[in-house]
């Protein structure tokens, strides 16, 4: 791999400073940069668009934290650029080494001693009357939800085209495995194991007590229309956002790719659940 894109968390003086220290790890050696145009500014160096590194590198390397990661994610969508993430801050539950791990570690990513762990996304099409007016992808989320101050509103949801109810909710978050320790856990949703291939479909604060979260196979396809209320919202892992009108459809299914994740040792996911969530404290 000699084609290395490189994205930092944005504002971050820690995550610039990182960046420096591993091109200075790297000095010398027979690689290729690319590196997100805000970092390379402040470096003084040749920088790329965020969304065009994923076609020019053979791997991605993100400094920051689980948001940072969910962006690159997204990004990277089908074109199968394998993933490194190095956490700055607290535990994540996706990035795979700390920072004091990293330069003791990436001798593996470039002699190819690692392996790749795979996570489904979500893809999200919405439709006004008969037409598509967007696509996206999501590896945490999909959510509908309304703006701080309106009312709760009203959608009718159905499951590989049979109904299954109309909802008066505050919101409504579809969730990959990866996603389950997010929004949804909030929500009081399941924890499913990562790299299980399946959904999770939540309600936020449901109108009916009885709604309560399901699991389903990710070969379904869930169809969620819009039926009253204002301001509502389509969100993308709690990062990018689509305003929703009455009568507008969403089809959420799985992607026909999967985002690929750098292993470079085994990570035990239970204790990241313990540290992460404050088990047995």
């Amino acid at each position: 791999m000699k084609k290395i894109g490189i994205v930092a968390k944005r504002g971050e003086p820690e995550a610039v400073k990182a960046v420096k220290d591993f091109l200075k790890q790297l000095k010398g050696r027979d690689f290729r940069f690319f590196i997100d145009s805000e970092v390379a500014a402040i470096l003084k160096m040749k920088g790329y668009q965020r969304e065009d590194i994923p076609r020019k590198a053979d791997v991605i390397i993100v400094f920051g934290g689980d948001g940072t990661l969910l962006s690159v994610a997204r990004l990277v969508g089908n074109t199968g650029v394998p993933i490194l993430g190095v956490n700055l801050g607290g535990l994540g539950f996706i990035t795979e080494v700390s920072r004091d791990e990293f330069p003791s570690e990436i001798d593996k990513v470039f002699s190819g001693k690692f392996a790749f762990e795979e996570r489904i996304l979500l893809l999200a099409d919405i439709y006004r009357g008969s037409k598509r007016i967007t696509q996206c992808n999501a590896l945490n989320d999909v959510v509908l939800h309304k703006s701080a101050l309106s009312r709760m509103f009203q959608i009718d949801i159905s499951i590989n085209g049979k109904y299954v109810s109309t909802f008066r909710t505050d919101g409504l978050i579809i969730s990959t495995p990866t996603g389950s320790t997010a929004h949804s856990l909030s929500a009081g949703g399941p924890i499913l194991y990562p790299t299980l291939e399946s959904f999770l479909m939540t309600l936020i604060c449901p109108h009916t007590l009885t709604s309560r979260p399901i699991v389903l196979p990710d070969t379904f396809e869930i169809e969620t229309t819009v039926k009253s209320g204002e301001d509502v919202y389509l969100t993308l892992d709690g990062q990018v956002g689509f305003p929703l009108k009455v009568g507008d459809r969403i089809l959420t299914r799985k992607a026909d790719y999967k985002t690929k994740f750098i292993v470079l040792h085994d990570r035990d996911y239970f204790q990241i659940l313990r540290t992460k969530l404050k088990w047995g404290e």
